[in-house]
């Protein structure tokens, strides 16, 4: 499983969604990062789709075995690492949960906005939270296997955990 794999089935949940969802996730992406985001009603969009979204996650990776359900939830664990970081926290604000949840919600947005944000943290947006997304897969996997998927990362997907995210 790769990271391919992963954006593949996030934006064949979103495809079901619309040409109005598509364009509300390439709008919040490619905006000017010195915009009010909350001013834009893409944002609105977005967030009323987030469970659907996520409807269509279960739905496309239900059937998958155990080791497919654990390499996805390795590549999340991997993306929402690799993004936890001052500079974003910064953006997103939140406690520590807070800022795993809004962490999620840039992952939930596929990977265009991930990369956007990962590059440019003003692209983030304040308050944004998919709770789901964070444990998406482990959630699957205990579902259907009775246990959460070790991953063997060693590392962790929690906030703050990321010692070169907040290097001083």
């Amino acid at each position: 499983m790769n990271e391919e794999r992963f954006w593949d089935l996030i934006e064949a949940a979103w495809a079901p969604l619309g040409a109005e969802a598509g364009a509300a996730r390439r709008a919040l992406t490619t905006r000017d990062p010195d915009s009010d985001v909350w001013e834009m009603p893409e944002l609105s969009v977005v967030d009323k789709a987030l469970d659907a979204f996520l409807g269509n996650l279960a739905t496309a990776a239900r059937d998958l075995p155990a080791d497919e359900l654990t390499d996805l939830d390795r590549v999340c664990e991997r993306m929402l690492h690799d993004i936890d970081r001052a500079d974003v926290q910064a953006v997103t604000d939140g406690s520590d949960d807070g800022f795993l949840y809004a962490r999620g919600f840039i992952v939930a947005l596929g990977r265009d906005f991930y990369t956007a944000v990962a590059a440019d943290p003003r692209i983030a947006v304040l308050d944004g939270e998919c709770e789901s997304m964070c444990y998406f897969f482990a959630h699957l996997h205990r579902e259907r296997f009775g246990t959460f998927p070790d991953t063997g990362s060693g590392i962790s997907r929690e906030s703050c955990s990321n010692p070169a995210g907040w290097a001083v």
